[in-house]
């Protein structure tokens, strides 16, 4: 990894075939991959638990914190099992039908949610794998509906339908979810994301399943629908991140509006405080390719100057030909972009409390102070995220807190490196053995200006204060 210049975007890597050798997650941390994801729609739980094990095991040995992320299948609709794949033409009439229900169709296929046929009408546009079919529903039964093929192309089993600007009345976790949460509150999992969230109400309902199992992790939701882009500041206020699953949001989605729509769910992220990752075929191509196309840099670039905390890469790592590869790629694009400035959306945090207003005041004095840095004491990681979200333009921002869980935790702000350091029962102890650990780091120097913000209590240093200190 180039140490030369700190990156401050964070990079979520998916693992999978291509990458779950333990050395190669230990390559990948190498590279500078932060949080790891395990996908639970195609993951077996005894893999999921191994991949867990081997995060923690090879970030142990480079004394590293690394988070663990497990992403829930969500209530998505899928077609059947098909003796073989069927070569849909235009004009093409296809059924889907509910299990169990005997096929009229020639071309015939059950789906898994049997509320399908209450929620969508005459004319509405089923889209099928992520957009690769397109088909118009001419006709609505009890058991089935009938579609018409727009688009050409192979219809395979148990391929993903989205129904653009349908109301679909999905529960917010099945089955399958609750029984992969209690794995990953058994696997100590630092983040736990929420696929097709569509309001805030689904964010509580997975929150409250996390808690009810003694979970710590904290709840990504996912925006891949326009329900939720409609609800978009209420998932954000439940949320303790925000992911903008482009795949599926792109085919909801005019796709000349997805641009639009990810610069304003990240800017809206910055204005209410909450992190945000922006995910999903950003670069495509290094599945097979060894470098990514011009078009790809452009997107990552594009993300890392608005300012998002991190950036995602999918079947890039769990399945591509160059996973390492695409790591430096994406670890190249954010350190050249973050040279040149960003966006500038952390000017737009709305001030709500004391906490926050006191971050702003920390932020603006060491970014009025020369070649000083930012150091952060904080217990659960709150203060550290607020101050992140203003986007010091400090090379780091130093995060000090007791807990390994919040250390992990922290790998997925814009811009924190966090340390474990038990607290001292003064806060000048405090702050002089933290000056002593960035020290052995070497990301201070002897005198340097440090701003200290803290919200912890002690003695002699009240909560929501800030304290100018050389080290």
């Amino acid at each position: 990894m180039n140490t030369t210049t700190p990156r401050k975007t964070k990079l979520i890597c998916t693992l999978g075939p291509a990458t779950e050798d333990p050395e190669m997650i230990g390559r990948m941390m190498d590279a500078g991959a932060n949080v790891f994801r395990l996908n639970m729609s195609h993951a077996k739980h005894d893999w999921a638990k191994r991949m867990a094990e081997a995060v923690r095991e090879q970030a142990g040995r480079r004394g590293l914190h690394r988070a663990v992320l497990f992403d829930l299948t969500g209530p998505s609709i899928r077609t059947g099992a098909l003796p073989e794949t069927y070569d849909l033409r235009e004009g093409d009439t296809v059924e889907f039908r509910k299990e169990g229900a005997a096929a009229v169709e020639e071309i015939s296929t059950t789906v898994n949610y049997e509320g399908l046929m209450d929620d969508v009408s005459e004319g509405n546009t089923l889209v099928v794998d992520n957009g690769a079919l397109l088909m118009e529903i001419e006709q609505v039964e009890d058991e089935r509906i009938v579609c018409r093929v727009k688009t050409p192309g192979p219809l395979g089993s148990r391929r993903h339908i989205n129904l653009p600007g349908v109301r679909l009345n999905l529960p917010a976790l099945t089955e399958k979810d609750l029984k992969d949460l209690e794995l990953a509150v058994e696997c100590n999992a630092d983040f736990i994301a929420g696929s097709f969230v569509r309001d805030a109400s689904h964010v509580r309902e997975l929150r409250a399943a996390c808690d009810s199992l003694d979970g710590q992790a904290q709840i990504v939701a996912k925006v891949e629908d326009q329900e939720a882009v409609r609800n978009i500041d209420a998932i954000i206020h439940e949320s303790d991140v925000i992911m903008i699953a482009r795949g599926d949001l792109g085919t909801e989605v005019r796709f000349e509006e997805l641009p639009i729509l990810q610069r304003l769910i990240v800017k809206r992220c910055h204005e209410l405080g909450t992190r945000v990752i922006v995910a999903t075929h950003m670069l495509e191509s290094m599945i097979t390719q060894p470098t990514p196309t011009r078009a790809e840099v452009t997107d990552v670039m594009n993300a890392a100057y608005e300012e998002a905390d991190a950036l995602m890469l999918s079947g890039e790592t769990s399945v591509g030909r160059y996973p390492e590869r695409c790591v430096d790629a994406m670890d190249r694009i954010a350190r050249r972009i973050e040279r040149t400035g960003g966006h500038g959306y952390g000017q737009r945090v709305l001030l709500r409390d004391e906490r926050l207003k006191t971050a702003r005041a920390a932020v603006t004095l060491v970014d009025s102070l020369p070649d000083a840095r930012l150091v952060v004491l904080t217990r659960r990681g709150v203060l550290a995220n607020h101050v992140a979200m203003l986007r010091p333009r400090t090379p780091h921002l130093l995060a000090i807190t007791p807990k390994d869980r919040v250390c992990r935790q922290l790998s997925l702000s814009r811009g924190v490196l966090a340390f474990k350091q038990p607290f001292a029962t003064s806060i000048q102890g405090t702050i002089e053995r933290a000056c002593e650990r960035l020290l052995e780091e070497g990301l201070v120097r002897k005198g340097m200006p440090l701003v200290v913000v803290s919200d912890i209590l002690s003695d002699q240093f009240a909560a929501n204060s800030i304290l100018l200190h050389h080290a």
